[in-house]
């Protein structure tokens, strides 16, 4: 069984695609016996997405830092739920966890954990495939960017080629199981 760790929003943005996105990548994960990595919460795209793999009979595994338990309101239904003291160890241990990367719909939290874990994959650190699920057009102005930036030459095109990006669960999930056997 391979995990995949999804950074996505604590709220459920105004989009309702966004939501189903949460909730057939969900299903699509537990129906092909793959674990869920993520945040912890049991509001918004983050519990959607998490109740939408239990619901469907699979692992699910959140991390929060013992500050948000309260604050993001932690799902205690979960598979596991492993608390950490901060932020620098909420992102190792989700990282540890997961065979893969995934960045759904959500806002800075997101963003900056998405970018993290690719700038890693960029550094060597890991050798763990990342995705983008491009639910409603949500990423589009993203990946334009990043398509500037290697032809401004801010961002070598090979790097570029690494992120993998998708507008449907079942499109992504083939792209990043192929690339996992690649790298078996």
């Amino acid at each position: 069984m391979s995990r995949f760790c999804v950074y996505l929003g604590s709220r459920e943005g105004r989009d309702p695609q966004h939501l189903e996105a949460a909730e057939g990548l969900g299903e699509e994960l537990a129906r092909r016996g793959h674990g869920l990595v993520y945040g912890g919460a049991r509001i918004g795209l983050m519990g959607r997405l998490a109740d939408a793999v239990l619901a469907a009979g699979g692992e699910v595994i959140g991390v929060m830092p013992d500050h948000l338990v309260e604050r993001e309101q932690a799902h205690h239904g979960l598979t596991k739920l492993v608390r950490v003291h901060n932020m620098h160890e909420r992102k190792a241990s989700m990282a540890a966890h997961a065979d893969a990367f995934i960045a759904l719909p959500g806002g800075i939290g997101t963003l900056e954990e998405f970018f993290e874990a690719w700038t890693w994959h960029y550094l060597g650190l890991h050798d763990k495939p990342i995705g983008v699920l491009d639910s409603a057009g949500f990423y589009a102005p993203l990946l334009t960017f990043l398509d500037s930036t290697v032809e401004q030459g801010f961002l070598n095109g090979r790097t570029r080629a690494e992120l993998i990006d998708a507008t449907a669960p079942i499109e992504l999930l083939n792209a990043l199981e192929t690339r996992l056997a690649r790298d078996a």
